[in-house]
């Protein structure tokens, strides 16, 4: 599907979120066969023609200036993260000659770093959530992702597709809701990655309520949060959530977990950790003999 349609269906999506009263209109729903707001409540607020919005809505002017977006951006009351989405798709609308997507690889620094931070989980994901590298105590915490095939590594496929994720998860559709947006915002940002797209569509087909979110235009940009877990060995933990994103890659997020010290879930983590008698190495995912030859690797692009 173009950039242009998506641009377009992003916008509707969006009016139909946002409730007149919000808007500063009149509540009433008198002659209101949708949720949402008109195009042309839209248009007034952004200081536009009703025509224009409608075309840009139909897809049918893609050069609308920075101005105009940001001003169509006040009306929708988009956050920082919607707009930035917004604005991917309208530029990728324009750039119709993207150069290939390079291959994605993980520094020996970040290695490094995994290495060292060993008494907290932390993984590093790529483009669609790829889970590129990670600690022992992430894949002990979440999946052996390592000993899936390369291109089942993925972090949002394991959410919505693995029945252990959803036992996992305490707040399980807002972990997965969190993780289809993020796709949503990758997506914008690489219309052409196949891998994305071809991820989609196997989640399309699999998950009902991924199709329901994927429906909505959900755009997810935190760095930060919290996950609450059942951990099938150790029960219970309330962990941090912090995505840190290293300079020379910002298609790269160092994810790492961490708990709140002489925490109950502080001990939970200990004691996974001390499970298992050997130290096994920090595991490169995207450097293993089959994610080499296999072309739908979840890294290998």
């Amino acid at each position: 599907m173009g950039q242009s349609a998506e641009f377009g269906k992003f916008l509707k999506a969006m009016r139909s979120r946002l409730r007149p009263e919000n808007a500063g209109l009149a509540s009433s729903s008198a002659g209101r066969r949708v949720p949402g707001l008109r195009r042309e409540e839209v248009a007034r607020l952004a200081d536009v023609s009703t025509d224009y919005y409608t075309r840009l809505e139909q897809g049918r002017n893609i050069h609308p200036s920075r101005a105009v977006l940001e001003s169509v951006a006040r009306a929708l009351r988009l956050d920082p993260g919607e707009q930035a989405h917004m604005i991917d798709l309208i530029e990728n609308c324009a750039n119709t000659r993207r150069p290939p997507i390079p291959r994605q690889t993980v520094r020996p620094e970040l290695h490094q770093l995994l290495d060292a931070v060993g008494n907290v989980p932390a993984l590093v994901l790529g483009r669609r959530s790829d889970v590129l590298a990670g600690n022992r105590l992430a894949f002990l915490l979440l999946a052996d992702f390592p000993a899936m095939p390369a291109a089942e590594r993925n972090l949002t496929r394991w959410i919505f597709l693995d029945p252990l994720a959803r036992d996992l998860f305490r707040d399980w559709p807002s972990i997965a809701s969190e993780a289809a947006g993020s796709l949503r915002v990758d997506i914008g940002r690489h219309p052409n990655d196949a891998q994305a797209n071809q991820l989609v569509g196997e989640l399309a087909v699999c998950s009902e309520q991924f199709r329901q979110w994927w429906a909505g235009h959900r755009v997810a940009t935190g760095s930060a949060g919290s996950i609450r877990l059942r951990h099938p060995v150790v029960g219970d933990l309330e962990l941090n959530s912090e995505d840190l994103t290293p300079r020379d890659d910002p298609d790269q997020v160092l994810r790492v977990y961490s708990a709140k010290p002489g925490s109950p879930s502080a001990d939970s983590l200990t004691m996974l950790g001390s499970l298992g008698a050997e130290e096994m190495a920090v595991t490169d995912t995207s450097r293993s003999p089959e994610n080499e030859d296999a072309s739908g690797a979840a890294s290998a692009t």
